[in-house]
């Protein structure tokens, strides 16, 4: 079976642990290994398939942890733009936008997270519009200009199919 040094161990200083198979996870553990884990198994099954943004997201929707502020929107956007989420990404830089329609960063962000959505019109208002608020902006001009260059092949493939 599996000894000690085979297991690995997750728990809190004031849980009891449980003895959990790792097959669940065959490219990081090998076989026969074993974890013990503090929690009950519907609640680690959850937090394995859900996830800890989805978790924090959540929290948000509960209201326990509102961000208030755009530069509190922006950087929980970032956060969960990181993780794929760009759904709750793009939520997150509009809500920042509205707060603060000024942030060419937020702006900025707002445009990718739209286009990685495919909302290639908006996307590209939302970059006029970063660029308008800083024009000098090397990270905002390069962005855009990856974004018109992608654009552009998009829209030349559109028009060569019959």
């Amino acid at each position: 079976m599996s000894s000690e040094r085979d297991s690995f161990v997750v728990s809190g200083p004031d849980s009891p642990l449980t003895d959990v198979p790792v097959s669940w996870h065959l490219p990081c553990f090998a076989e026969n290994r074993s974890l013990k884990i503090k929690t009950p198994l519907s609640v680690r099954g959850l937090a394995m398939n859900l996830g800890a943004p989805l978790f924090i997201l959540l929290l948000l929707a509960q209201g326990g942890l509102q961000p208030s502020s755009a530069e509190d929107e922006l950087g929980f956007g970032i956060e969960v733009a990181k993780r794929g989420l760009w759904q709750e990404a793009l939520f997150r830089f509009e809500k920042a936008t509205t707060l603060d329609p000024k942030n060419a960063e937020a702006l900025n962000n707002l445009a990718v997270a739209l286009e990685q959505q495919g909302e290639f019109d908006r996307a590209r208002a939302a970059y006029e519009k970063a660029l308008d608020l800083k024009p000098g902006d090397a990270y905002i001009q390069q962005n855009y200009d990856l974004f018109r260059e992608g654009d552009d092949k998009r829209n030349r493939k559109a028009k060569k199919k019959p």
